[in-house]
């Protein structure tokens, strides 16, 4: 895992050998409070490993998955921001270019609960106007500490849902083999919102970190598929586990 301290000198995550063959590549950031665990939570989900030794992030980490969706590669570049005040302002120049956002609260501690509405506002600010959200109510295998109460959770994912957005220029990659593509459009996916989607989740119980993920890439690769075909696809109606670790024998290419 390698840390980034200034989005001036930032290097592209490493890729190994068969890191390169991909069909998307997909900018994913973890924001929200600091010791809310956005690092265990990408590791349970990278490395499925847990720890609780981890020190506070400085500046950004990442790391790199690749999972399979419908027969398409998909690289996952997923962005692990510093909480504490003082890193703000390097963690948002990362927000540019990001497809997806996991927003993180504790359901521990209220101050981090109340604290995703300034959050939301800063994705609304620095990333573009469609960037897909999650809330994600971490720690919830400590339920006898429990002080924001899931009802909570989902009404302010409803709530935050319907903020102004502000539009922004947007890229992402595709690749076909050796044969690369760079799209840049400031409306690749429909204005219309109806909330943030809500998880609740344990990254040391392992409850709900996979899906959450699998959750993010679903909402991305759907909305890319209504916009690229000029209605909603068929995959925006695929309700079935949707990502996977390994290739399925003899698949060939297809939508997203």
């Amino acid at each position: 895992m390698a840390s980034v301290s200034d989005p001036r000198q930032q290097t592209q995550p490493q890729k190994d050998a068969a890191d390169q063959n991909f069909d998307y590549m997909f900018k994913l950031l973890i924001i929200g409070n600091s010791s809310v665990g956005k690092t265990s939570f990408l590791f349970r989900y990278a490395d499925d490993s847990f720890t609780s030794a981890f020190v506070s992030t400085v500046g950004i980490d990442f790391k790199v998955k690749t999972v399979y969706r419908n027969e398409k590669r998909i690289k996952l570049q997923i962005w692990d921001t510093a909480g504490q005040e003082r890193y703000r302002t390097i963690t948002t120049a990362y927000y540019r270019g990001a497809m997806g956002f996991l927003l993180m609260y504790d359901i521990t501690n209220q101050e981090s609960f109340y604290a995703v509405q300034d959050w939301a506002t800063q994705i609304k600010t620095y990333s573009w106007d469609n960037a897909q959200v999650i809330l994600v109510g971490n720690k919830c295998d400590l339920e006898d500490d429990r002080l924001v109460a899931t009802e909570d959770g989902q009404r302010l994912a409803n709530e935050l849902g319907d903020m102004p957005a502000h539009t922004h220029t947007h890229s992402y990659t595709h690749r076909i083999g050796s044969q690369q593509t760079n799209f840049i459009t400031s409306n690749l996916y429909p204005t219309t919102q109806t909330g943030f989607q809500f998880f609740e989740a344990s990254a040391k119980d392992n409850i709900n970190v996979k899906q959450v993920f699998e959750r993010l890439v679903d909402v991305i690769c759907d909305k890319m598929n209504e916009s690229m075909d000029g209605e909603p696809s068929p995959l925006a109606n695929h309700k079935g586990p949707s990502l996977q670790d390994t290739p399925p024998a003899g698949q060939s290419g297809c939508s997203c």
